[in-house]
């Protein structure tokens, strides 16, 4: 009987594992659909106070969702009218523009150390930047452009691979997002119902709180980087920055990203003004961009932030990390309303339970 417990204990604990690792391989297989429901999901939430606000105003249900995507394809509508065609021009020239400098590196006759070195030096004769700059010189002329160009070569193959995919994924979101949207309510209405019925009043006051912050989240990030790619395209334009549009949906589209989105896209954004245009223009850029990460994070986000959860600044830089970890982009993006939620739930159902023992 001990042998035939102890074989039953096993196969048992066997399959356990087995169906354990079945369902991780699915996971992983699955893991591109996983993707597209999650952020079809969370840009749902984003949509929902906008669905709601248009409720309050008196639109039955049907009418607000209507007006809802009305005014989203009206929005994508004129980006693709007015912003599309300078964007593609300003694409290509400046393909050309480092078609030309990779040609200028490979033949020497283009050097952006020395460049900054000869600014520098004219512009702080007091500096002594001669003997810092050469060990970077000697590096940059000790490079293989040749075969530099050949590997950017087939990074674009691979990159226009990739851009075939992102637009097919987009299709993909943006057909789930609307389903979601327009089936919200259902939705919560069925996940309510797997809570007992004693419960189910506070779990579905927890998770109302829950799905509205997330979705005031998402669109303070959208305004956020909509403020900051319209100040981005008017600041850049002013002072002749290189192809002004395209720097300016870089700002839009990483200032998305939270903690280190701003900082990221400011970031290329200058070094893109030092390499294409000069460095006196990288420097001035350096400064605004200095100066509206200042305001953005002082001013602008406190006030369009104000309806959504407040997270603590440890646990926002903890939540970045490890979403980023686990799900790369959509996990940085989706990392901070996670972890709001949790702050929900530990704020006023785990103390509150503790506080009664």
């Amino acid at each position: 009987m001990k042998i035939q417990h102890a074989f039953r204990t096993a196969l048992v604990a066997t399959l356990g594992v087995g169906v354990g690792i079945l369902i991780l391989t699915g996971v992983q297989t699955l893991s591109t659909v996983l993707l597209y429901i999650g952020t079809a999901l969370f840009l749902a939430l984003g949509l929902d106070p906008i669905v709601s606000f248009f409720e309050r105003r008196g639109l039955p249900r049907w009418g607000a969702l209507l007006a809802t995507f009305a005014g989203l394809v009206a929005i994508a509508t004129a980006l693709v009218l007015i912003v599309v065609p300078v964007l593609v021009d300003q694409i290509a020239k400046l393909v050309q523009q480092i078609q030309r400098l990779v040609d200028s590196a490979i033949d020497g006759q283009w050097n952006p150390i020395a460049v900054v070195s000869t600014w520098l030096s004219d512009t702080f004769p007091l500096l002594q930047v001669d003997m810092v700059l050469k060990y970077v010189n000697d590096w940059w002329s000790g490079l293989d452009f040749a075969d530099i160009g050949t590997s950017l070569g087939s990074g674009l193959l691979s990159f226009g691979a990739g851009i075939v995919a992102v637009a097919t994924g987009t299709i993909i979101v943006l057909i789930l997002t609307i389903y979601f949207t327009a089936s919200m309510r259902s939705l919560k209405r069925s996940v309510y119902q797997l809570a007992p019925a004693s419960k189910r009043e506070r779990f579905v006051d927890l998770s109302e709180q829950i799905t509205a912050s997330v979705g005031y989240y998402v669109m303070g990030q959208v305004v956020l980087g909509a403020i900051n790619g319209i100040l981005s395209a008017i600041f850049l334009t002013i002072i002749k920055a290189p192809f002004p549009a395209v720097l300016a949906v870089i700002a839009f589209f990483f200032s998305l990203i939270p903690l280190v989105g701003t900082l990221t896209g400011s970031a290329i954004i200058v070094i893109a003004c030092l390499g294409l245009a000069s460095p006196l223009t990288a420097l001035v850029a350096l400064i605004w961009y200095l100066v509206y990460m200042q305001v953005e994070a002082y001013f602008l986000s406190p006030r369009i932030m104000s309806r959504a959860v407040s997270v603590p600044g440890a646990v926002v830089v903890i939540a970045a990390l490890a979403g980023g970890s686990l799900l790369g982009l959509l996990g940085a993006l989706i990392a901070i309303p996670v972890a709001a939620s949790a702050l929900i739930i530990y704020r006023q159902v785990l103390i509150p339970r503790q506080n009664e023992l």
